[in-house]
């Protein structure tokens, strides 16, 4: 029934399938195998109709590892290395902008007078490169058809999760541009105030009702820690690695039979308009890589239409500018954030849907 907690049982169930997947991406070699393998995993599970559960505590349990971990990246020289890059970032959040805007405009165009016709708000909600949870209160608000939105921004990341890292594998990139973590290794005490600090960032965060406190929160915790000198710790890579697959089955879990047969038309739309947006987006960053002196994998992962989470952890398995890929995608999620509600409202007006 809707509304009730999954069982523990179910949820448990879960995560040793999902643990299961990932040991087995593991062994095939599979890019981003904790994350990647739970994914797909969960993802046919649920569409097939099996009883699959994720946990938002994990979730955010997930969300904060990961954070924690970005934020190892930002040593000092990182930190100056990157204020010169304020102004490709300023071009990225650009970018993000108009790869948005024309999304919803292909998104609008390809359902009319389909599926009982398309709200614009739907479209323009779905389109945003911003986070599924964010854009669908924002597309509530104005009155669209919030599952839409959801399940836009659901396929979409997973696309994306999924196209770019066995891309990049294919091609045989990894290890470019900034990459080095301010510690190499585990030591307890230094652990334990890392993981006390990146919680405290997420609980203040979540405590001031700011949008996915736990990465937003944990990162700016330990990336100011790193930038001080006293980050005393790296992150064991097996709490990295249980994140990825927390944060895996609470997106592969969305995709349930409804999901997938309510609409189907608008799901192909979606898979067609995120695909043209991945391919714009990497033309786009080799470019910007060009002009930066960068890699050209780094500024492509930068400017890719995915999650924060999500893509800086493939950034982070390939060893490819994880700092500059945190800040391009950290800095286009606020700005969208912030922004599309204005930009809808200027766009059509606060009662057109």
């Amino acid at each position: 029934m809707a509304g009730v907690r999954p069982p523990a049982v179910r949820i448990a169930a879960t995560l040793a399938l999902a643990a299961l997947a990932g040991a087995a991406a593991q062994g095939l070699h599979v890019p981003l195998p904790w994350m990647i393998g739970p994914l797909l995993v969960t993802a046919a599970g649920s569409v097939a109709g099996a009883p699959l559960a994720a946990s938002n505590r994990l979730r955010n349990a997930g969300q904060w590892l990961i954070g924690t971990a970005l934020g190892l990246y930002f040593t000092p020289p990182v930190l100056g290395v990157l204020a010169t890059l304020a102004p490709a970032i300023a071009l990225g959040v650009a970018w993000a902008l108009a790869l948005g805007f024309g999304f919803y405009r292909f998104l609008w165009w390809s359902q009319r007078g389909r599926d009982g016709g398309l709200a614009r708000s739907t479209a323009f909600f779905a389109a945003a490169i911003g986070g599924a949870s964010e854009m669908a209160v924002l597309a509530e608000r104005a009155g669209a058809q919030v599952d839409r939105v959801a399940a836009a921004h659901s396929l979409r990341v997973l696309l994306v999760v999924v196209i770019v890292p066995f891309t990049l594998q294919a091609l045989d990139v990894h290890g470019a541009d900034l990459a080095a973590t301010a510690r190499q290794q585990v030591h307890p005490a230094g652990l334990a105030v890392l993981l006390a600090a990146s919680a405290a960032g997420g609980l203040a965060m979540r405590r001031l009702g700011a949008p996915n406190p736990w990465v937003l929160g944990a990162l700016a915790a330990s990336a100011t820690l790193t930038g001080l000198g006293l980050a005393g710790s790296a992150l064991p890579r097996e709490l990295s690695n249980a994140a990825q697959l927390a944060i895996a089955v609470a997106l592969g879990t969305r995709f349930t039979p409804t999901f997938v047969h309510s609409a189907p038309r608008w799901l192909a739309a979606v898979a067609a308009g995120t695909l043209a947006m991945l391919a714009a987006s990497a033309a786009f960053g080799a470019a910007l890589a060009g002009l930066l002196g960068l890699h050209p994998a780094t500024l492509v992962l930068a400017t890719a239409p995915g999650g924060i989470a999500e893509v800086a952890i493939t950034a982070s398995v390939l060893g490819l500018g994880v700092p500059v890929v945190t800040a391009f995608q950290v800095a286009r999620y606020v700005a969208v954030l912030t922004l599309t509600g204005p930009l809808f409202r200027w766009l059509h007006g606060p009662a057109h849907r």
